[in-house]
């Protein structure tokens, strides 16, 4: 709690430098620079002149991860995009490394208006609505083209945009991958690997459970401490897309990395759907853009670092490891029959079906 009035109060400090000057509109681009604000409203407001030099609306974002994380440079692309389609009346500036708190402040700070885009995994958003639920599933998808597929179709739109009754409107989908597991325990080959390992995962419940159930202790942290736990030994383990592990360097408190692939991460982009109505139309398509355009390029860096992040691990001595998924996917197929039902903190079983007919389609 601490931590998070900390997060949300720096983010009204950042934002109460607009009152005073500080925003201008080469910002767009800048990643933790802390050189720039946004208005701290929940509605946009002006605080200047595109034609003086001065950006109208200068937005601010968060994200969890370091400076060279997909996430990072996938923000940094909206700001450059959209810097360009409003000639420097739009600009977004990314404080990247937790410098405005975890996801899940993040997410708060777009709804108290302390802050203006952001994106994050899905896995937090489980507090806030169910729509997202079906991407906790364990083993849902087999390849990143059938996860691609899904979120760029019918029900893939509807899921992003799905919250705007909560003051989250979603812009695009940007994505973290396939997450696996690292430990200091051994090489993650079976199931029974995993039994007492205390391992972290993100505040899920489908995520404790499938680990649960393969015997592990899980253990929900904030991605902020993770490095620090790891290298204490308060926990034995983390489960993350590689690019994640390689730019938070865990492999400097970590030996082993198992390609479990057990979850793919997507990642909705959201900006505070109060301050987006308030913008003129043209800066809402600009906004739009920017951010449908930046999804492509994002794909490609997570691509990209999924094979460099792997080659450097394994160059800075982590042993790997791709054990044969289908044990993993018999010990958490129980977590299918718990959790896709009608109810409140279920999987829907209508979304379910319609997320299986899209990935059908894929060859």
């Amino acid at each position: 709690m601490k931590k998070r009035v900390l997060a949300i109060a720096m983010a009204t400090l950042l934002c109460a430098g607009v009152f005073a000057g500080c925003s201008s509109g080469d910002s767009g681009s800048a990643s933790g620079s802390g050189s720039a604000a946004a208005s701290g409203s929940g509605s946009a407001s002006a605080s200047g002149s595109a034609a003086s030099g001065e950006a109208e609306y200068a937005m601010i974002s968060g994200t969890s991860v370091p400076d060279t994380h997909p996430y990072a440079l996938g923000m940094n692309k909206i700001g450059e995009l959209v810097s360009e389609k409003t000639n420097g009346a739009v600009t977004l500036d990314v404080f990247n490394n937790s410098q405005l708190g975890s996801e899940r402040d993040l997410i708060e700070g777009l709804q108290l208006g302390s802050l203006q885009m952001t994106c994050v995994s899905t896995a937090p958003l489980a507090g806030f609505t169910d729509a997202f639920l079906v991407f906790d599933l364990p083993f849902l998808f087999s390849t990143t083209e059938q996860a691609r597929t899904v979120l760029d179709s019918e029900v893939g739109m509807e899921i992003l945009t799905s919250v705007e009754d909560q003051g989250l409107k979603g812009l695009a989908w940007f994505e973290n991958g396939f997450r696996n597991v690292t430990n200091n325990v051994r090489p993650i080959t079976v199931p029974d690997d995993l039994k007492g390992i205390k391992i972290r995962t993100m505040e899920n419940q489908m995520h404790m459970a499938a680990f649960q159930i393969m015997g592990a202790d899980p253990t929900p942290m904030a991605m902020g401490d993770v490095f620090t736990a790891l290298q204490q030994g308060t926990i034995d383990a983390e489960e993350n897309p590689v690019p994640i592990i390689a730019t938070n360097k865990f492999q400097e408190v970590q030996k082993y990395i198992s390609m479990t692939g057990h979850l793919f991460s997507p990642t909705p982009v959201f900006i505070a759907k109060d301050y987006y109505d308030a913008l003129p139309a043209e800066y809402q398509t600009a906004v739009q853009e920017a951010a449908t355009e930046a999804s492509p390029y994002q794909r490609e860096q997570i691509d990209e670092q999924n094979v460099s992040g792997l080659e450097e691990l394994i160059n800075d001595g982590m042993e790997s490891n791709e054990p044969d998924k289908a044990p993993f996917q018999e010990a958490t197929s129980p977590i299918y029959d718990e959790y896709i039902k009608d109810g409140a903190g279920m999987v829907s079983p209508d979304i379910y079906q319609r997320v299986l007919d899209v990935m059908a389609t894929v060859e």
